[in-house]
């Protein structure tokens, strides 16, 4: 049986990371396609802001410098509250909660890999244009 650290284990201090925001139904959209794909790396730690019914994804930094996503929006963060790995801390962006929060699932990856969440975005678009389509 492996140690999983503890809230009084050494933690190491907050990791800078960017992140992607974009709409919650384009979001959860992703981050089901993320958590379903048997070969993809995984799905990190995501936000919920529910004043401005966005999802906020971790990515590694420098994803800001080149994100292009139409309809997103990649900014970088201090990584101000947040842990990686270790326990679920507070969220680096003001007024968010966790929908998937760090640390707590070990097969979780640390961030979010740019190149597969722009491809789980891109497939959520399209379902959903497909899903109005229909209406």
């Amino acid at each position: 049986m492996g140690h999983r650290p503890t809230a009084d284990s050494s933690v190491p201090p907050a990791a800078p990371c960017d992140l992607v925001t974009v709409p919650a139904r384009q979001g959860l959209e992703a981050v089901d396609i993320l958590r379903r794909a048997p070969a993809a790396p995984g799905v990190g730690p995501v936000l919920h802001d529910g004043a401005c019914d966005t999802l906020g994804f971790l990515v590694p930094p420098g994803t800001a410098d080149g994100w292009d996503v139409p309809g997103s929006a990649c900014t970088r963060t201090s990584g101000r509250g947040l842990r990686l790995p270790g326990v679920p801390a507070e969220p680096p962006v003001t007024g968010s909660g966790w929908l998937l929060p760090p640390g707590v699932d070990p097969a979780a990856a640390p961030v979010t890999d740019p190149a597969v969440l722009r491809e789980a975005l891109g497939e959520a678009a399209r379902l959903i244009e497909a899903a109005d389509s229909c209406r």
